[in-house]
């Protein structure tokens, strides 16, 4: 990533942060961890030794053992951010683009049955920031965007959004958010 779109991504997901009321002590600290370069979370994991997959292809060398660490891009500050977020208004979609410009048409449709019902809702663009994007996929553990959160519950994703909104689930859950 070029250090202009990174630091353009950093400034853009510290004012997403504080639209949607984080304290700017919080989203600095998040937002620095997130674009710091020597974050142990961004760094590449180590080459792999060439001729070692060479022999393995060609059957001279006996095949390694190896163990398997998962990590996860969410950290412990980033899921405490990501609960305010979604606590901080009723409805919060994290997104591809913006409310005013989606970037892709799942997120579209999204937004359009939300306006469609005259509902508030506060929206994060995921396409500015990587970090973030994979972590919201750990958070709430659904692999795709958009993501709807009404009343700081994972309510679905698009296909989710959509069959509920036609059934009339989506409408009463967004009455109930709005009047608790």
């Amino acid at each position: 990533m070029a250090m202009a779109s990174s630091s353009s991504a950093a400034v853009a997901t510290s004012h997403a942060f504080a639209r949607l009321g984080i304290p700017s002590k919080e989203h600095r600290r998040i937002t620095t961890a997130v674009f710091n370069p020597r974050s142990p979370s961004l760094r590449h994991p180590p080459h792999r030794d060439l001729s070692l997959l060479r022999r393995l292809r060609t059957g001279s060398a006996a095949a390694p053992t190896f163990s398997v660490r998962c990590s996860s891009a969410l950290t412990p500050e980033l899921k405490s951010t990501l609960d305010k977020v979604v606590t901080s208004h009723k409805v919060v979609l994290f997104m591809k683009g913006t409310k005013d410009f989606p970037q892709c048409g799942f997120s579209n449709t999204v937004v359009q049955i939300l306006k469609s019902l005259n509902v508030p809702f506060e929206t994060l663009d995921v396409l500015e920031n990587e970090f973030l994007r994979q972590a919201l996929k750990d958070y709430s553990s659904w692999p795709t965007f958009p993501q709807l959160y009404i009343d700081g519950e994972f309510f679905g994703g698009c296909d989710i959004t959509v069959e509920a909104y036609n059934n009339g689930q989506l409408q009463e859950e967004l009455e109930k958010a709005m009047c608790s």
